[in-house]
């Protein structure tokens, strides 16, 4: 496809700390894909958590498909994403330690034309790491413009 369509969660990698990525399917209606293929979703609220063993993606935005008729999606509903049991076993063992999350990182079409959505297993940055990581990238860009003279 020569179309291709990444949307992200630009505040994740500030707000976590990501641990353990997955790629997961998505349930989606006929309405919910053609609204992906324009670009018209975000990620910016969304989060995982798991209901009845099953994995659901809460909080994300797609946009109601502009040619739908009264077929159209409800564009916060909460969606199911297909993982293996294996997986979902494993982030359900770890979402009940205390201080782990799942979010949402990344939305796009693979090759096939399919939706998924990358998810990470996450812990919560405290106040002072966040700070450490901006010193970081400010000593690094530093470092770069010293060394590009």
């Amino acid at each position: 496809m020569a179309n291709k369509i990444n949307i992200s969660n630009k505040q994740v990698y500030r707000e976590y700390e990501i641990l353990e990525k997955f790629t997961a399917g998505i349930v989606l209606y006929g309405t919910e894909i053609k609204s992906i293929r324009q670009g018209k979703a975000s990620l910016s609220d969304s989060w995982c958590n798991f209901i009845d063993g099953e994995l659901y993606a809460r909080g994300l935005q797609i946009a109601e498909y502009s040619f739908g008729t009264h077929n159209n999606h409800i564009p916060k509903r909460d969606r199911k994403l297909l993982l293996s049991r294996h997986e979902l076993t494993k982030l359900e063992r770890k979402v009940k330690e205390k201080g782990f999350t799942i979010v949402t990182i990344e939305l796009f079409l693979n090759d096939a034309g399919l939706a998924k959505l990358e998810i990470g297993l996450a812990r919560g940055k405290a106040v002072h790491d966040k700070r450490e990581d901006l010193k970081k990238k400010d000593m690094n860009r530093e470092m770069e413009r010293h060394f590009k003279k």
